[in-house]
């Protein structure tokens, strides 16, 4: 599973999450990408289980990078605790995605079978996300 292997602070707020990405909103890697739709915290099994997806379609062919990385400290109290008492002790590790984030990009196949990948891998995530191409972005610049 994807974590840090260590952090300035163990426990952070939870923030919020308003308007667009304006990082890692571009394919710079490769030349198909998974854009994100919708705003949502996306776990490191859940990261896991997508990328696993991937390579499994793609047969270990081209190559896959993962845009998104979780960072962030999601804690949670015991079951039948009193409120009170402190900030429970974190429990896993999520990734702030907005729309328009890039969370994968594939490069070294063809469109065809990328964006099969990409449909597979994107059933495993709780967000609605699409298939990019690299000329989609070179167009709208």
């Amino acid at each position: 599973m994807l974590s840090p292997k260590r952090v300035k602070h163990r426990k952070i707020q939870r923030g919020n999450m308003p308007g667009n990405a304006t990082r890692c909103n571009t394919i710079a890697f490769g030349d198909y990408g998974m854009v994100a739709l919708d705003r949502m915290w996306i776990t490191n099994r859940q990261l896991e289980a997508a990328r696993v997806a991937l390579n499994r379609k793609l047969k270990r062919g081209g190559k896959v990078w993962i845009r998104v990385f979780p960072d962030k400290p999601y804690t949670k109290k015991p079951a039948d605790t009193r409120m009170g008492k402190g900030k429970g002790a974190p429990e896993y590790w999520v990734a702030v995605v907005k729309p328009g984030t890039v969370m994968f990009e594939i490069g070294g196949v063809e469109a065809k079978l990328a964006a099969a990948a990409v449909t597979l891998a994107g059933a495993k995530l709780p967000i609605k996300s699409k298939f990019v191409a690299r000329v989609d972005f070179e167009i709208g610049d």
